[in-house]
């Protein structure tokens, strides 16, 4: 009697369920190893086609990056003592000023 393609996919599912290797799982059941690959790499291939989402149909989803544009820094005010410095690893410099020193309509 033929094998049918459920069939190939039940010993598949078997041989992971198992967790054995395909060529002990092929002895034990009597199967030839070739076809066993075989219909392992067919159904593992149409597995991921069917897994492919389609373009068509799959919503796009609003980009979670926003667009960021750098210029050189304009000094408004003269340079006033900072209580905290970060130093970025490209090597851009943020300096904070302390409370006393900030305008509060920029802090709220």
């Amino acid at each position: 009697m033929k094998k049918t393609k459920q069939d190939w996919a039940g010993h598949v599912a078997a041989i992971k369920a198992q967790g054995i290797s395909t060529i002990d799982y092929a002895q034990q059941h009597a199967l030839a190893r070739s076809t066993l690959y075989h219909w392992q790499n067919k159904l593992r291939r149409a597995g991921a086609e069917t897994s492919k989402p389609d373009k068509s149909t799959t919503p796009t989803q609003p980009s979670k990056f926003i667009a960021l544009r750098m210029s050189e820094p304009q000094r408004l005010v003269p340079p006033t003592p900072t209580n905290c410095t970060l130093v970025l690893p490209s090597g851009m410099r943020l300096e904070m000023a302390g409370k006393r020193s900030m305008n509060p309509r920029l802090v709220t």
